[in-house]
């Protein structure tokens, strides 16, 4: 009975705890938009430039300068319910009462799905310390927060005819969602694309077989200039995609959700003609380790800032799945 007594009352609190979420409200503000909440001393002293460093610094790998985040200070006494239903909020708790320091990461609080984390220190001089030990891993939740959005809505809002025909040559694919059209598809290459009147966000994907240590540097950039050369054509004849050499692209190795890939961030162009944006590309085995495939992600948006662009089609690159 007592066993019977504790499931019930397991099952309850999961139960009531879905509910609370089920009743938060959605969540306010623009993507890539973070509310911090802060003394306007500290905001405009030391400690707000150290943020500014952090969060507002500039996006890697776009033509033109743009923040990382776009900051909303907001003091302490003057975060109400508007702005408690934030997507992202920075929150510092400085008190001298208070008695240990820690970071803390929630989720879901005022809104939904919302991304929080609060700073809780005695004074300016530890929260700085707090923001220097814990900088890399705050820019991942708040960057994790924004990526999961998207890729909740691209499989909410799927194009679902797209990733059956990808997964019958790639073995797997990413959520494409609405406005997505496959543009070209061949035994070894996809191109999927969401194109407007002056944008583009394209998706690429391609495979080749393993010809020992591929993920290196070079070794993808000449893949994929190769394979680009092949099957991305520019408007005008002897003119294709490739990478560009004015930013050399970097090569970081990541590890999502029991996934292991060769992450590289550049500057793509066309050759002998004036295009050119951003690029994130996914390097990674297939299942049997026989190929490796590569996802990456690109935009066109020469009127326009191009941050949130890329993180919207980075994001789907995340979203992969294996065809079960």
């Amino acid at each position: 009975m007592k066993k019977i007594l504790l499931i019930l009352s397991a099952v309850l609190a999961l139960a009531s705890c879905k509910n609370t979420k089920a009743l938060l409200p959605n969540v306010s503000g623009k993507a890539g938009e973070i509310i911090v909440v802060i003394e306007k001393a500290d905001w405009e002293g030391a400690l707000g430039t150290q943020v500014r460093d952090l969060l507002a610094c500039d996006c890697p790998y776009l033509a033109q300068k743009e923040p990382l985040y776009t900051l909303v200070n907001v003091p302490p006494g003057s975060f109400g319910d508007l702005f408690k239903v934030h997507r992202n909020i920075l929150y510092f708790n400085i008190n001298p009462q208070m008695d240990s320091t820690a970071v803390k990461y929630r989720s879901d609080v005022w809104a939904a799905p919302q991304c929080l984390v609060q700073v809780n220190a005695p004074t300016s001089e530890k929260a700085s310390e707090l923001l220097a030990d814990n900088g890399s891993k705050i820019v991942s939740f708040v960057e994790q927060a924004e990526r999961d959005r998207v890729i909740r809505n691209s499989i909410r809002y799927e194009e679902r005819e797209i990733a059956p025909k990808v997964s019958e040559v790639f073995g797997g694919s990413p959520h494409f969602p609405t406005g997505y059209k496959l543009k070209k598809l061949t035994s070894d290459f996809g191109w999927i694309a969401d194109e407007k009147q002056y944008t583009m966000q394209g998706v690429l994907i391609y495979k080749y077989p393993v010809a020992g240590n591929d993920l290196t540097l070079n070794k993808i950039i000449a893949r994929r200039n190769a394979i680009l050369k092949d099957n991305v054509p520019g408007m005008f004849e002897n003119t294709w995609m490739t990478t560009g050499t004015y930013m050399p692209p970097t090569l970081e190795f990541i590890r999502f959700r029991g996934r292991d890939f060769a992450q590289v961030r550049g500057l793509w162009e066309v050759e002998n003609d004036y295009m050119g944006g951003p690029f994130v590309s996914h390097s990674f085995y297939s299942p049997d380790g026989s190929e490796i495939i590569c996802a990456e992600a690109f935009v066109y948006a020469p009127k326009y800032d191009k941050r949130q662009y890329l993180r919207q089609v980075e994001s789907i690159l995340f979203s992969w799945e294996w065809a079960k």
